[in-house]
C-alpha cells in the first residue's frame, strides 16, 4: 500500500499542512505514524478520507457534523441512507438563513427609503434614532 507524506496529503486536499494536523486533534484523520526519518506518512486512503472532509465542508456542513458522518463507517464512503436527514436538515438550515436575510434586506431597503428620500445628506438619518423601529414584527 502507498503511503503519502504530509506536505503531499495537504497539497491533494487542498489544505495546509497545519490543518491536517488540526484535523487528527479533531480526530477527523488518524494521526500517522513517523518513520525513522521522522517524516510523517498517511496511507493512501487519506487522501479520500481527506477530499470527503473537504466536500461536506463545501456542502455546509460543520466538522461536528463531518465527525458524525466519518463515524458512522469509518474506513468507506458515507452512505446515502445516512446522509438523507442530515442533508434535509441542512437545506431546512439554508432556507431560515434565507428568510433572515431577506427580512435583513427589507429592513435596509426601509432604512435607504426612510433615511435617503430626499432628505439633505446632513440631516441626521431618522432610521438611527431612538424612536426608530428597523424591523417588523417577526412573522411567526
Amino acid at each position: 500500500m502507498a503511503r503519502v507524506r504530509s506536505g503531499q496529503l495537504a497539497e491533494a486536499g487542498g489544505v495546509h499542512v497545519e490543518t491536517l494536523r488540526y484535523y487528527e486533534r479533531r480526530g477527523l484523520l488518524e494521526s500517522p505514524p513517523r518513520r525513522g526519518s521522522g517524516y510523517r506518512e498517511y496511507p493512501a486512503e487519506a487522501v479520500q478520507r481527506l477530499r470527503l472532509i473537504k466536500q461536506a465542508q463545501a456542502l455546509g456542513f460543520t466538522l461536528d457534523e463531518i465527525a458524525e458522518l466519518l463515524a458512522l463507517n469509518p474506513h468507506a464512503a458515507v452512505a446515502c441512507g445516512d446522509m438523507e436527514d442530515r442533508v434535509r436538515s441542512k437545506m431546512a438550515e439554508l432556507d431560515e438563513k434565507l428568510d433572515a436575510l431577506a427580512e435583513l434586506r427589507g429592513s435596509l431597503e426601509r432604512v435607504l427609503c426612510e433615511c435617503c428620500d430626499g432628505r439633505q445628506a446632513q440631516e441626521a438619518c431618522p432610521a438611527l434614532s431612538p424612536q426608530h423601529d428597523p424591523a417588523p414584527a417577526r412573522r411567526r
